[in-house]
């Protein structure tokens, strides 16, 4: 596929990631600007489209595996003890379609050295780097927009003294600080920073759907201070400056999170994708 954002093969978005976390601090060698160019060739205008087909299932990618013994507010359907969380290399308009599979950890044995990959991927932002899940239970409140103009009033004149001693606006100290913990989550609260709040409910039973995952662009608010900074350690990212920043490698929209809804009634019933 060539045109305003041409795909390009899982091999070479992770070559140019090496080369862009080796050359950190110093300049492009020839060779590495060789490389750079055959990935990404320099565009000619105006922008031809041009499709290639291709001629075959297309893998997913694998996103996130969650057992229930590491994130016991998972809630599975009776019998499962695994979530699987992949999605589409290509856009459905605007993010990544995904698929939950729920399983039974015992009963998955046929597993293979090395999963299958889709021949291209749309965005750099859509091919997640490999990282080991440290999970840790926090505690975090609903965004502002759902509570009641009273309490909001309340919580405000309440985070005067608090956002002053941490220099921050007491309009936003709520939010940015108890609310809306940024970074990848299960369950907790939604985030209404592009959107209302609006409900969700169940296509089949029309119960009100809950927060299974978030997929956040970024680990760490740049408005938060501390508040929300992963214990003990960062971790790293693919890029050097990106560390703790942006670890997974993933991208949602222009930097936004990407709620996956499940039905609390029947978790296998369809579930619902918002970015926020």
């Amino acid at each position: 596929m060539d045109g305003i954002n041409p795909a390009q093969s899982p091999a070479d978005l992770r070559l140019e990631r090496r080369i862009f976390a080796a050359s950190h601090g110093r300049d492009l060698t020839p060779e590495e600007r060789e490389t750079l160019e055959r990935i990404r060739p320099p565009r000619t205008y105006p922008v031809r489209l041009a499709v290639q087909a291709y001629d075959g299932p297309i893998a997913m990618l694998p996103v996130a595996q969650l057992y229930v013994r590491d994130v016991p507010d998972l809630s599975p359907p009776e019998g499962k003890d695994l979530l699987q969380v992949l999605w589409c290399p290509f856009d459905h308009p605007i993010m990544p379609r995904t698929l939950l599979f729920w399983r039974s950890a015992a009963a998955v044995t046929d597993i293979f050295d090395t999963p299958p990959e889709p021949p291209a991927v749309q965005f750099d932002g859509y091919l997640p780097e490999p990282c080991v899940l440290e999970p840790e239970q926090i505690t975090e409140y609903p965004d502002h927009l759902e509570l009641s103009e009273e309490l909001r009033e309340q919580l405000k004149q309440w985070s005067v003294p608090q956002a002053a001693e941490e220099d921050m606006d007491p309009d936003t100290y709520y939010d940015c600080v108890l609310s809306n913990a940024p970074g990848w989550k299960v369950g907790g609260w939604p985030a209404w920073n592009s959107t209302d709040p609006s409900s969700q409910p169940c296509s089949e039973c029309d119960t009100g759907m809950e927060v299974l995952m978030t997929v956040a662009t970024f680990e760490e608010g740049d408005d938060a201070g501390n508040s929300w900074s992963p214990h003990p350690h960062p971790g790293a990212g693919p890029f050097p400056g990106h560390r703790g920043y942006n670890a997974t490698g993933v991208q949602i929209g222009s930097g936004y999170r990407q709620h996956l809804f499940v039905c609390p009634a029947e978790p296998e019933h369809p579930h619902i994708e918002l970015m926020t």
